[in-house]
Formats: C-alpha cells, structure tokens, sequence
C-alpha cells in the first residue's frame, strides 16, 4: 500500500459505512482527508462506489490548483475537486469533508428548504450542537467549480458572524459536511439526515428551539447557530 496508510483505511471504511446504510447509493458523493505538512488531500476516484473503495486506489491531490497540476497521484479525482479544495482553504479546522446525495435531504430542496440560510430549523438540541446551520447552495451542475467559490464566501460570511458552520447543502444534490475526523464527520451527516427526516415527517411541524434556549446550548456546550 501507498503512503498514508491509516487515511486511505479510514477513507474505506467510511465509505463501506455510508454505503450499506444507504446514505449513499451507487457511484454519488465522495470524501477527502486533508494530509499532515501540506502535502495535499486523499480524495476518492470520480464515478467510484464508496461501498467498495481501494485503499490503494485513492486520488492524491494538492492543496493549491497550481502550475505543477491539480492532482499529484493516483487515478482520477472525484470531479468536485475544486469544492474540496475550496473548503480546505476557506475553513482551517476542516480536516476531511463527507458529500453524500442523502435521500432525506436532497428530498428537502425538492419540497422546498426553510430559509436559504438554514435549511432546518434548530428543532432537536443535538442539531444545534453537532450540526449547525446550514445555507443552501443554488442548483450548479455536478463539478461546476463555481460552486466551490460560493461555498467558500458562505464559511466567511460564517465566520465574520462568529457562527462558523461546518455544512452546506447543494440544491438537488446533497450535502457537503467537514469536521476534524472523518467519525466525527459522518456523525455529523447523520444527525443532519435524521434532522430532515424528522422535519419533513413530522405533523405538524414542529417549533423551533427559542432563542433562550439555543443560547442555553451556546454557553454549556459551545453550539455555533
């Protein structure tokens, strides 16, 4: 096996996780891990099954699209290179980033979002803790790279309001979720399904969360909303 043996074997082993829970399905969406010392990102292969990945057939790409070429090794990267790129950049505590096309989510664009900068409305404390809020990016074909741009001006627009997020949804196409770790990633992506599950099923449709009581979730356990 190539270098960075633990990345590649975490990588597989949440995308086989992903995939026989059916939050993935076929060849859609893909994950990266940022490497130590600047020496790029593992991103999955384009048109890869996440169920059955390889470790040792996974893209290496650089962080920076310069003149020595985007990917450094291996087959060719999934064609949202560009956005895994951009969040690296634009968000320093992204150490891996999760893209799934989740039924429950990309559902909710089809039906129609709660607001455009918050998909859901912070209707269950652990949304608030593990997830966030979470703006909705305007439908761009699969690979478009100006989505990538528009998703690093929603991290500073965020960031300037001291409410870093770590998730966007892309119109009809599913969410994009970034943490420390890919465990904590993946958690994150499931509390933002199980979210939009319970939202779209619940009759009637329950209130959001007070102020006061996201405030609550702020001071005890740091939650950015």
């Amino acid at each position: 096996m190539s270098g960075f043996a633990a990345q590649r074997a975490e990588i597989c082993r949440v995308g086989r996780s992903l995939f026989e829970r059916r939050l993935v399905h076929a060849t859609a969406g893909n994950i990266s891990v940022r490497l130590p010392d600047a020496q790029g990102f593992l991103i999955t292969p384009t048109d890869a099954c996440l169920g059955f990945l390889q470790p040792d057939q996974l893209a290496h790409a650089d962080v920076l699209d310069n003149s020595a070429g985007a990917q450094l090794a291996g087959p060719r990267a999934s064609k949202t290179l560009a956005l895994h790129r951009a969040i690296y950049a634009a968000a320093d505590e992204a150490q891996c980033v999760i893209h799934t096309h989740s039924t429950q989510l990309v559902a909710l664009t089809l039906e129609g979002v709660w607001r455009l900068d918050a998909i859901l409305p912070p209707i269950t404390p652990y949304f608030v803790m593990k997830v966030g809020r979470v703006p909705l990016i305007a439908y761009h074909r699969p690979g478009d790279p100006y989505v990538a741009t528009l998703v690093a001006n929603e991290i500073a627009a965020a960031r300037a309001r001291n409410a870093p997020i770590r998730a966007v949804m892309l119109d009809r196409l599913g969410p994009n979720v970034w943490h420390d770790s890919l465990a904590a990633a993946m958690a994150a992506l499931e509390e933002l399904e199980e979210t939009a599950r319970l939202w779209r099923t619940a009759t009637p449709k329950p209130a959001p969360l007070t102020d006061a009581q996201i405030d609550e979730l702020r001071s005890a356990f740091g939650a950015r909303w």
